[in-house]
């Protein structure tokens, strides 16, 4: 079995940065991306095999066999990924958030980038970026089949880890990058976060410089024993305000958190640009603090450009606004709440009358959902809102969105327990166990106990929270899902309302298919 992740990668190598052509079957490029999709759909792994590959755990590093059996057989080696000139960069948050940055500051000097990302939020196009741009349906379909490499740098995200991800086959990247470091994905890389540590310090390769944010003393000492065993510099990387500019830097990214990314793309990019631009070989060995530098026009303008959709994202749909979040650990909703808390008393002020707030929620696999809702039960939410992560509860669903590796049993049955924890959060009664409709298809009706709904899909739970009043949801082409009578009324509220506010949150998932509605750029 193939997961997505590791086959996306590949795509990525084989299909993007490297330019070639074959002939298709007559048809039109949508029909055939949308085929190319369903393919890479096939190759996911599903939810029982996955659980298996959990309980097992015995050989990680199968998967990196796996990977560079793959790159064989699409008539590559490893060794012409060196050609790619590479960042990579892992870390529990913020790892997508320094990339973007990275990318958007090279690109600034003028450099073709090369950027692989996931899990995508819309569509798959978006885990392979030229150029900052996603590449577009007509080269996804045309390149599905051969490449040669025509990028001047690459940006690669490590997927999950790092030691035994698939994009660690890289074997000699320009500089390594760890972002913030917390507890997610325990059942693969371990249970502490000193374990996660040990895991994502995997990346780092012998001479090599390597990058971190300021970790806690625990995983700190294991990065730097890693990056002695391996022997490659370590420097930690100064506070945003730390370094020698003409007023405090701009980002493009909201988010106090942000700084810490931004400061690590800083000394990834100033770090790739030496290299680019010096001539001989750099030795690298020792830990130390990262140096200090005044960034130039081009870093501090990458800054301020850098966008990166579904992290502190606001979209304001007339009466209705949107926060977007794909906070899925404790740590990063500590981070969302701090975010929300700034933003939104301005744009409350702004409404001047009376204002509705919803959280809108949903997380999957081992995440402890009661402790992320309990740190967004000060937020004073009127409506507490739970889907799970299936855009439409409609067959024509796009292939984009598919997830075959949690099954749709088990996300009903979160919603659920989530919304069992929400009202113990709250003080409220504990609610009678809920019949569970899966036979017959995904059920229809919302369920409304005190001031918490279940929905069946993201679709039918932002038509209830924006009762009409979001122009873009009100397209006559989108399905409408009936509702009782019962459930409309219980909605006064938020037809009243001058303002409503949405706080999406609880996973990129859910995230991604809420922008799929509520932006429809990213579906062109």
């Amino acid at each position: 079995l193939i997961c997505k992740r590791c086959h996306s990668l590949l795509f990525t190598i084989y299909y993007v940065f490297l330019y070639g052509m074959k002939s298709l079957r007559s048809c039109s490029i949508m029909n055939v991306f949308q085929d190319a999709v369903c393919t890479l759909n096939t190759l996911q792994t599903n939810a029982s095999a996955l659980e298996q590959v959990k309980r097992e755990r015995g050989h990680p590093q199968l998967q990196l066999q796996a990977m560079r059996g793959f790159l064989q057989r699409a008539g590559l080696k490893v060794e012409e990924l060196d050609r790619l000139n590479i960042i990579h960069v892992t870390g529990t948050k913020g790892k997508g958030s320094t990339c973007a940055f990275t990318e958007q500051i090279l690109r600034n000097y003028g450099f073709r980038t090369g950027f692989y990302s996931s899990p995508h939020l819309v569509q798959v196009r978006e885990r392979i970026r030229i150029n900052g741009q996603p590449i577009g349906k007509e080269l996804f379909t045309k390149y599905f089949c051969q490449v040669n490499v025509k990028v001047d740098l690459a940006v690669i995200e490590v997927g999950i880890g790092g030691a035994y991800d698939c994009t660690n086959i890289i074997r000699r990247p320009w500089v390594c990058g760890i972002s913030s470091l917390g507890i997610d994905h325990t059942s693969i890389l371990g249970d502490t976060i000193e374990k996660i540590a040990w895991q994502k310090g995997g990346i780092f390769k012998l001479g090599v410089p390597a990058f971190t944010v300021k970790q806690p003393v625990g995983p700190m000492k294991v990065l730097q024993e890693r990056a002695e065993e391996i022997g490659c510099s370590l420097s930690v990387c100064p506070d945003l305000e730390e370094y020698e500019s003409e007023g405090s830097l701009s980002l493009g990214l909201a988010g106090h958190h942000q700084r810490r990314n931004a400061s690590l793309a800083l000394q990834l990019s100033h770090t790739w640009l030496q290299r680019h631009f010096l001539t001989g070989v750099l030795e690298f060995s020792g830990v130390s603090p990262a140096p200090v530098f005044q960034p130039s026009p081009a870093m501090i303008k990458g800054l301020a450009e850098t966008e990166w959709p579904g992290r502190n994202q606001t979209l304001k749909h007339g009466p209705v606004t949107y926060f977007l979040d794909g906070a899925h650990t404790t740590r990063s909703m500590l981070a969302c709440v701090r975010w929300f808390n700034e933003v939104t008393p301005q744009h409350e002020r702004n409404a001047g009358g009376s204002m509705v707030r919803v959280l809108l929620f949903n997380a999957t696999g081992e995440r402890d959902c009661a402790a992320m809702l309990k740190l967004l039960v000060p937020c004073h939410f009127d409506f507490a809102v739970f889907c799970p992560n299936i855009t439409e509860a409609i067959a024509t669903c796009n292939a984009d969105q598919q997830n075959f590796n949690v099954s749709v049993e088990n996300m009903l049955t979160r919603c659920l327990d989530n919304q069992q924890s929400w009202r113990v959060l709250n003080g409220q009664e504990e609610k009678p166990e809920a019949e569970l409709l899966i036979g017959g298809g995904l059920p229809l009706v919302a369920e409304r106990h005190s001031d918490t709904l279940v929905f069946p899909c993201i679709l039918s739970a932002l038509q209830w929270i924006s009762q009409g009043r979001d122009s873009i949801l009100s397209n006559p082409n989108k399905c409408i899902i009936p509702l009782k009578p019962s459930i409309n009324a219980k909605a006064a509220p938020l037809r009243e309302a001058v303002s409503i506010h949405v706080l999406i949150t609880g996973s990129l998932h859910l995230v991604g298919g809420a922008l799929k509605h509520l932006d429809p750029a990213l579906n062109s």
